[in-house]
């Protein structure tokens, strides 16, 4: 996909790996719109560093677990900047949340961002992608396919994201490509514990953690991929063929 003259908007584009792909983007000469909730700052120093090399960005601020937010944010970024063509569904929590331990207010929430939102969001650019013959990402994780006992609520929504995918590439299809990414070890959540981190990232084929540009560069593959749909590809280090007993 050529990205000059395209709108690109970015969930979560403030921090972590959303601002990788965020930048990615702006790189290829994409007009990003950068979504931030709690990560104003973040977002404001992506746009910040992709105006001062000669590209366009905006940020916008929303809370996407509330109902009406996913739709008003589509618009805003479509009065922004008149067009919507490329959605990268990436804001998310990751939350450790024991078994019998799990509030029903976690549950919620969790579901309501990770899960809720991107397809709200999904739905409200469909229009606009449509138009543009353009694509979705979602940002899934390695959560959807393995089981993690300390993350449950998380691995079911971004299972769902695995689904939701799926659903939508058929559904939007053959305007709109819809694809995800299931990273594995390339940035480990806030409060992970050494433990975890060194229980995720041991077993690993490729012997090593991977990093979000190694996600910005599936994104980009996909981008590019035009007869790719309705996929997830996972970028683990190749985790998830290692071994049962590893």
């Amino acid at each position: 996909m050529e990205l000059k003259g395209r709108v690109a908007l970015v969930t979560g584009g403030g921090r972590r790996v959303g601002r990788v792909l965020a930048e990615a983007l702006g790189a290829r000469g994409a007009t990003v719109a950068v979504h931030y909730n709690e990560s104003q700052s973040g977002a404001k120093d992506v746009v910040a560093s992709l105006t001062k090399v000669g590209g366009k960005a905006q940020a916008f601020g929303a809370q996407l677990t509330q109902t009406a937010a996913p739709e008003k944010l589509v618009a805003d970024v479509v009065a922004a900047f008149g067009q919507l063509d490329v959605l990268i569904n990436s804001a998310a929590i990751m939350v450790r949340t024991p078994f019998g331990a799990v509030s029903a207010e976690e549950w919620d929430n969790m579901f309501a961002l990770n899960l809720r939102a991107p397809f709200m969001l999904s739905q409200a650019a469909a229009p606009h992608l449509k138009n543009a013959r353009g694509a979705i990402i979602n940002i899934a994780d390695l959560a959807a396919f393995e089981t993690w006992p300390g993350y449950i609520p998380h691995g079911l929504t971004k299972a769902g994201v695995v689904q939701m995918t799926r659903n939508l590439a058929q559904i939007l299809a053959p305007d709109v490509r819809v694809n995800g990414i299931a990273p594995g070890a390339v940035l480990m959540p806030d409060a992970m514990s050494a433990k975890d981190e060194a229980e995720f990232t041991g077993g690993t084929p490729l012997a090593r953690t991977g990093t979000p540009a190694d996600v910005a560069s599936a994104m980009m593959y996909l981008l590019d991929a035009e007869f790719v749909t309705g996929e997830t590809i996972v970028v683990d280090g190749g985790r998830h063929v290692r071994s049962s007993t590893t």
